[in-house]
Parts: structure tokens; C-alpha cells; sequence
């Protein structure tokens, strides 16, 4: 079992950044491969990015490539989503994933936190 805490979101201007957090409970954080994902009102949850387990492979949807970066402290229990150049379609309500099984679907994690709201203003 694996518990997932967010932190970091709030609101900003476009064109500003936030760094986002995830503090998973536990001694196995290094076993899990991590993800973010957004949710955006009324619409589905999707893929932002997810990091291998010792996170020397990182992957992006095409909307954040160049603009977000994911990393993880193993050490820290700790995975981070550094979010720049923010816009306005960012908003959403973020959420950080563990899985055991490599993929960019929602299918392949096991659990999740309980979201942190992102607001970008024009």
C-alpha cells in the first residue's frame, strides 16, 4: 500500500512556473514508477508525464514537452513536477501515480494521490 500526498499547487499568471510535489508514505518508493496526470473541468483525466523507477527515463504528453520537467528523490520518497512557461489550458487539478507497470495510462497505476489545483490566468 502506498500513500500519495500532493503539494505546491495554487495560482498563477501565464508565462509563470510552480513546482509541484508528491510524498509517498512507505519504504518501497524506489519500486514504483511515478506519473503525473491533470484533470481539467469537464473533461477526462490525462497523461502529463511519468519518470522510471530510478529515473533515468522520463516521458512527456506532446501539450507540456519542453515546459514541464519530472524528477524523483528516492531518497526524499519524493517525485516533483517543475511546471514553466504555464498556460492558461494547464489548469487543471494535478495528480501524482504509482505503478508497477510501465505505461502512460491511467490503467497502469496502482495509486493515487488526492490532487492539488493548478490555476493559470490570463
Amino acid at each position: 500500500q502506498v500513500h500519495l500526498a500532493e503539494s505546491g499547487g495554487g495560482l498563477v499568471q501565464a508565462g509563470g512556473s510552480l513546482r509541484l510535489s508528491c510524498i509517498a508514505s512507505g519504504r518501497t518508493f524506489s519500486t514504483y514508477r511515478m506519473g503525473w496526470f491533470r484533470q481539467a473541468p469537464g473533461k477526462g483525466r490525462e497523461f502529463v508525464a511519468s519518470i522510471s523507477r530510478s529515473g533515468g527515463a522520463t516521458y512527456y504528453a506532446d501539450s507540456v514537452k519542453g515546459r514541464f520537467t519530472i524528477s524523483r528523490d528516492n531518497a526524499k520518497n519524493t517525485v516533483y513536477l517543475q511546471m514553466n512557461r504555464l498556460k492558461p489550458d494547464d489548469t487543471a487539478v494535478y495528480y501524482c501515480a504509482a505503478g508497477t507497470v510501465q505505461g502512460l495510462q491511467i490503467s497502469n497505476y496502482d495509486y493515487w494521490g488526492q490532487g492539488t489545483q493548478v490555476t493559470v490566468s490570463s
